[in-house]
């Protein structure tokens, strides 16, 4: 195994204890990557000026230069740094931290969620970004399409993807760009929390390509992370059975597993000068594998990691990031979460006739289910 593999290991918590008992932060020969595995480790990464999101030399993956989907790219506040990153998250994350939780159970509940694997994939892939096209202000039906166009466009973030999905990523990029263009143009929209981004972001800046950037970033955020935790939270019930009652807590059980099986299990970081973390000096143009999922389950972030608790007190987690590119999202995420699994459990669905196969991915967990036959 190798941290790269790990991610869509079957259990690959045993093997990130070895890489925390070797070293929190130590150099992996065979994908040149320094590994970050410690708490200590990846809290020192995450918090460093130097540590970048994106290499200098490459801000923009070569694959979607020159396309509508690399000029979002380029634009998005977590793949910048500076005021690139500073400005719209200025914008964007207070007005996440205000949307009422009980609009996206509304919103949530109105969805038709049918039972079986078909099902619980669109619950769990279109139903989280129909639930923010809502709140955005997009009618039903846009939402629907917006669904579709943004399965298509998380390819352009993905080194998995092939010709023929990066073309289909340029396009939906182009979409969803041009329903973002009719959004703002509209006098009569009614979204509160359109209307608070805009009003934040043209305090600091009148770039609305970069706004619109943004905005398809919220629907791409949400997409793979919101569905790999509905997931896992449903592995975590069909593991452990006496979990599938109704005196479990659904917010306490997403809690608990986006820190024991998270979605994201690592990101990257790449060394913009020379600098020192946790004791060993690093050049520019290294590269940083930061293993999140790794760093969860340190004894020193949480007493008894291996453990999961529902009513684990002051539960940390790297999952949704820290420091400046922590996600602005952590709220909407777990809540639309939370209340997509309760509908989905209200239903009684047969999960023990279901299998399930972890999507392809270099950094993401996120089960795929099918129907037994």
């Amino acid at each position: 195994m190798d941290p790269i593999i790990a991610a869509t290991h079957a259990n690959p918590y045993p093997y990130y204890a070895q890489l925390r008992a070797e070293g929190g932060l130590v150099f992996h020969e065979g994908l040149n990557v320094w590994v970050t595995s410690s708490a200590r480790a990846v809290a020192a990464v995450l918090a460093h000026p130097d540590c970048h999101v994106r290499p200098s030399h490459e801000p923009v993956p070569k694959a979607i230069v020159g396309g509508m989907a690399g000029r979002v790219f380029g634009q998005l506040m977590r793949m910048n740094e500076g005021e690139r990153q500073r400005c719209p998250r200025s914008a964007i994350q207070p007005e996440l931290a205000l949307i009422d939780v009980d609009e996206v159970n509304v919103l949530v509940g109105a969805r038709l969620i049918t039972p079986g694997a078909d099902g619980l994939y669109n619950a769990m892939f279109r139903g989280p970004v129909c639930v923010v096209a809502a709140l955005l202000g997009f009618s039903p039906a846009q939402g629907r399409a917006i669904g579709e166009l943004t399965a298509d466009f998380v390819a352009c973030l993905s080194p998995l993807s092939d010709q023929v999905q990066l073309d289909a990523a340029q396009a939906a990029a182009e979409q969803l760009s041009g329903y973002f263009i009719e959004l703002l143009d509209d006098p009569s929209h009614q979204s509160a929390l359109l209307a608070g981004i805009r009003q934040r972001f043209a305090a600091t800046s009148d770039d609305s390509e970069t706004l619109i950037a943004n905005l398809i970033g919220l629907f791409s955020q949400t997409y793979e992370a919101t569905a790999g935790l509905i997931g896992n939270t449903l592995l975590t019930l069909i593991r452990n059975p006496s979990l599938r009652n109704e005196s479990t807590c659904v917010e306490d059980l997403i809690a608990e597993v986006q820190r024991f099986d998270p979605s994201v299990q690592n990101t990257r970081r790449f060394v913009a000068a020379p600098c020192e973390i946790d004791g060993i000096s690093l050049n520019t143009g290294d590269v940083i594998l930061v293993l999140l999922a790794s760093a969860n389950r340190d004894p020193q972030l949480n007493d008894h990691p291996e453990v999961f608790l529902l009513d684990r007190p002051d539960r940390r987690s790297f999952t949704f990031g820290a420091g400046r590119h922590q996600c602005p999202g952590q709220l909407l995420a777990l809540s639309i979460a939370s209340a997509t699994l309760k509908e989905i459990l209200a239903m009684k669905p047969a999960l023990d006739r279901l299998t399930w196969h972890y999507r392809p991915t270099l950094n993401g967990r996120i089960p795929l289910f099918s129907d037994l036959p």
